[in-house]
């Protein structure tokens, strides 16, 4: 992966190279990519010989194999605290330009209308290439699609792009469900569609090609709820593609990763992306289960039907006539006989035993679940219950000859105890960049109302055959699109802010989140939650460049040829070694130490102003007594806008127990502004 010099020759000389190394046939039937618009480079299919005589090259800077990623979702906006745009708001948004990499969109979708939006935005350059019937306005303004089409045929990129950027639109639910106005951050601004994912997964090769695209159209960030396990930076495609962006001025929004609630379990690790946790937020959606004795019990799932009336209630050990008691209590597959479920509720001591019962003929189903974090939709009546609701269900099955209920249609609730970080959230330590806190910020991923497409099943259930135009996802893929939609209001308001002056405004100012509710504390929420409003005055930003970022990865060991993965240069010069990895001036600080050892950590970091003129910042820690964390100097004055000063923070403590961490903040503050910054040392 090299830098682009002549858009016009960077074919040529991508079929001259392969020619090079291709074994009975031509290079021209090998070749699957030409990236040659923001970076020079190419995807092709290549036997192992001729793989490793393409790395010998001289002229080829890097070569990694390609592999499969997976897509990770109106009351959020409000909750956020980020009010309706004003008119002159609105005119500002509208010349921010949101590069959605995701499985394509729904056009037709009222999210998506273009009613009162100004002519497109002059800086564009892209193309509208979405395939048959498919037709942009001054909404959407550019789609593309990698698989022949931009249609969305998942509704998880309609669901990802109306969240960050939709059009108000009143009366949205899901089957009168979540019911309320639905819109977008940013509800002006422009939409460009790079469909890379179908329900299979997401190539790598695609997505490379959505970010040279994306970079050369003219996008102002991008946001990619795309990812998978953590990998070495050199082979992240997404690290890659976002470098390039960042180089260009273009930030990239990635989310965490659904593999919680396990440590270093966060994909999205470069320090140049502003990676997403998802947590909950003040609404919440449930459904209740009304025994026959009057005892009702609370579910959590988004169900959509309404049953009339009570109905006998079954275990699933009772109504089986061929498995043994294990498996029919749990509902397995072809367990059920269908003449003993048919119109009744059947119960199972399993997570997830809807399909299979709604094949047998059930009318409802109650099951066993520990999550209680997000709800999910069910093709019938159904309701998962945790341990102690479900130990009640079966009390009250065994105290009764005829136990009947009703499973209720699922309502909105309010959720006092939000934020929370949710379960399925990936969570750090960081397993490849260790000096580097993932993820970055925390955002509602939970119950999500947005658009979605019709095409798309609206469940993970085959055999549920509805469709809709606005759905109910949870994931670290809709908590992304409101980060996404943080920085395009950012940048609406300060377009000549970098990369990293906007994320280093969102950190900053997040919402501090409880680690007392979090177990993992700082490992699932970075710096905390979301809140753009604080965002768009910080005050003072960490700011970091290219150069900034190859210094880290230069500290960080990468040779060159690593390097030139990344960086796309065929020549890196180095820095003396007078710097660590941890010491890349990032808006959170952390560390590795090694278990059961006294510890005594020093981070470099610099400050840039953005806030008044003649300002003194003085130093704050809020610490535990398990860090000793000491500022020098511990204030700091800012005569001028944009004057940097730096300072140095020391962490001493004593030892920590393997797989464990301690933590502490620093805020800076002015009496007015109230810049702070996660510390987290942690142990293998």
């Amino acid at each position: 992966m090299g830098s682009i010099s002549n858009e016009y020759s960077a074919l040529s000389q991508h079929i001259s190279v392969l020619q090079k190394v291709v074994v009975g046939r031509s290079a021209e039937e090998t070749i699957i990519r030409s990236y040659k618009r923001s970076f020079n480079g190419f995807a092709a299919r290549l036997k192992v010989k001729e793989y490793e005589n393409l790395k010998s090259l001289k002229e080829v800077v890097s070569v990694f194999p390609s592999r499969m990623l997976q897509l990770q979702t109106t009351r959020s906006w409000d909750y956020l605290g980020l009010p309706q745009p004003t008119p002159e708001q609105l005119n500002a948004e509208s010349d921010v330009i949101i590069g959605v990499i995701d499985s394509g969109i729904w056009p037709k979708s009222p999210s998506f209308d273009d009613s009162g939006l100004s002519p497109v935005p002059k800086k564009w350059k892209g193309v509208c290439e979405g395939g048959p019937n498919f037709n942009c306005n001054k909404k959407i303004i550019g789609a593309r699609g990698y698989l022949g089409s931009a249609w969305d045929g998942t509704g998880h990129g309609s669901h990802t792009a109306s969240t960050a950027a939709g059009q108000k639109v009143e009366g949205a639910s899901f089957y009168g469900i979540a019911k309320g106005s639905a819109r977008g951050g940013v509800p002006s601004a422009r939409i460009a569609v790079y469909a890379v994912c179908n329900s299979i997964g997401c190539k790598g090769t695609d997505i490379l090609a959505a970010f040279d695209d994306a970079i050369a159209d003219g996008v102002d960030l991008i946001t990619i709820s795309i990812g998978g396990r953590a990998r070495d930076l050199y082979n992240d495609v997404v690290a890659i593609g976002a470098f390039h962006a960042m180089v260009k001025g273009v930030l990239t929004v990635q989310s965490a990763g659904n593999d919680g609630d396990s440590r270093s379990t966060v994909g999205s690790v470069a320090p140049w992306v502003l990676t997403v946790a998802a947590n909950t937020m003040d609404r919440h959606i449930i459904t209740k289960v009304v025994l026959e004795d009057g005892k009702t019990l609370i579910g959590n799932s988004v169900n959509a039907f309404k049953l009339e009336g009570e109905y006998p209630l079954v275990y699933g050990k009772d109504v089986t006539s061929k498995c043994n008691e294990n498996d029919a209590k749990s509902c397995s597959e072809g367990c059920l006989d269908k003449s003993l479920v048919k119109k009744k509720i059947t119960v199972c001591n399993n997570t997830l035993p809807y399909a299979t019962a709604l094949r047998a003929g059930a009318i409802g189903v109650l099951a066993v679940s520990s999550v209680d974090a997000f709800s999910f939709i069910t093709p019938l009546p159904a309701a998962p219950l945790n341990d102690s609701s479900f130990a009640a269900l079966i009390s009250y099955l065994n105290s009764t000859k005829a136990p009947k209920a009703k499973i209720l249609k699922s309502e909105a609730v309010n959720d006092t105890s939000a934020p929370i970080v949710a379960h399925f959230s990936s969570r750090g330590p960081n397993s490849i960049a260790s000096d580097i806190l993932k993820p970055d910020i925390s955002a509602p991923g939970v119950d999500i109302l947005a658009a979605y497409s019709p095409l798309a099943p609206i469940s993970e259930y085959g055999d549920d055959t509805r469709s809709v135009t606005y759905n109910v996802l949870s994931g670290t893929s809709m908590a992304c699109p409101h980060v996404a939609g943080a920085a395009a209001y950012l940048k609406s308001v300060h377009p000549d802010w970098s990369p990293a002056t906007i994320k280093s405004a969102l950190m900053t100012t997040a919402d501090e989140m409880s680690p007392s509710k979090n177990k993992d504390a700082e490992l699932s929420y970075g710096s905390g939650h979301l809140n753009p409003l604080k965002a768009r005055n910080p005050g003072l930003i960490y700011e970091a460049t290219e150069n900034d970022y190859i210094t880290f990865l230069c500290k960080f060991g990468y040779d060159q040829k690593n390097l030139s993965l990344i960086t796309g240069k065929g020549s890196v010069i180095c820095p003396k070694p007078d710097q660590s990895p941890k010491d890349v001036n990032y808006p959170s600080l952390s560390t590795k130490v090694g278990a059961n050892k006294s510890f005594t950590v020093k981070f470099s970091r610099t400050l840039t102003n953005v806030g008044t003129l003649n300002s003194t910042y003085n130093a704050k820690v809020i610490s535990g007594s398990e860090l000793a964390v000491t500022v020098q100097p511990n204030s700091l004055f800012f005569k001028s806008f944009k004057e940097s000063k730096s300072f140095d923070v020391t962490v001493v403590g004593k030892g920590i127990e393997p797989g464990s961490f301690v933590s502490a903040s620093l805020v800076w503050s002015d009496g007015f502004h109230r810049v702070r910054s996660p510390i987290v040392v942690y142990t293998s």
